[in-house]
């Protein structure tokens, strides 16, 4: 009996195979490249941690320039407290999916820490994530060794506002960063903000926000707020003086001290 290519029956038929194979297809392809995806996932990653510490690199330079000045890592539970036995590595750490799933109990989450050690000096990399206002925002924010001054940041976002929320990942945005700090001078936690209308010349605490982008930048200074507060125990349990090189200078032939200057303070060394 001939095949009658103009029935219902044919052209259900036709359809479900055609289906099938193009499913088929796709997923082939799709395992075939998730390799090649997950590199690529992976290069950014470390370029962008790189990036909070002033490092810039091409995806093919990520990974031997992260093996080089990345020397540690660290995670941590929801206290601060460094983990003994982590589940995950602290760069397999999926922070946005963890960010996500609000069913997670707090208890239940890991919180990693990139330590880089740059010209002889230590910086602590924290990832954060927050909601902009169409979105997930995220970033990492890099602190020097004297663990409350901020060495750089670098932001990102998923689908904010073009010219304006999106701007937190443009240079002119994040450079203000460099400098703050996250601690008083009593040594209590101030977080940094994104303030409306600008922030003082002199806060230490401030940065401008992005005029017209208020939801974004409130997110942004949100997202710094709940992550840091997680590390202020580890991060106060690290802090040293920000330069650590002393000098010592002879005092006049009458004298039997010598003096000990670095740029902090002065100090009569016996």
């Amino acid at each position: 009996m001939a095949l009658d290519i103009n029935s219902n029956k044919y052209t259900f038929g036709f359809s479900a195979v055609l289906v099938v194979v193009v499913a088929v297809l796709l997923t082939v392809t799709s395992e075939s490249l998730k390799p090649m995806q997950n590199a690529n996932v992976t290069r950014e990653k470390m370029q962008n941690i790189l990036s909070s510490v002033g490092v810039k690199v091409t995806p093919e330079e990520a990974e031997a320039k992260y093996g080089e000045l990345v020397k540690e890592t660290v995670v941590l539970d929801f206290e601060g407290n460094v983990k003994a036995e982590p589940k995950y590595e602290a760069f397999d750490i999926d922070v946005l999916g963890q960010y996500k799933d609000k069913a997670k109990a707090d208890g239940d989450k890991e919180f990693p820490l990139f330590i880089c050690e740059k010209d002889g000096r230590k910086s602590y990399i924290v990832p954060m994530v927050g909601t902009g206002l169409w979105g997930p925002i995220w970033g990492y924010m890099a602190i020097a060794n004297d663990g409350k001054t901020v060495e750089g940041v670098s932001f990102d976002h998923k689908s904010e506002t073009p010219g304006l929320g999106a701007e937190i990942n443009q240079s002119w945005f994040q450079s203000p960063f460099v400098g703050k700090t996250i601690f008083d001078e009593a040594g209590e936690f101030a977080p940094i903000k994104a303030v409306k209308g600008g922030a003082a010349d002199d806060d230490p605490h401030g940065v401008d926000a992005i005029s017209g982008g208020t939801i974004t930048s409130n997110g942004l200074s949100a997202m710094i707020e709940n992550t840091l507060k997680i590390y202020t125990s580890y991060l106060k349990g690290v802090q040293t003086p920000l330069v650590s090189e002393m000098i010592e200078l002879p005092v006049d032939s009458l004298a039997t001290d010598s003096l000990k200057v670095d740029s902090l303070n002065v100090q009569v060394k016996p």
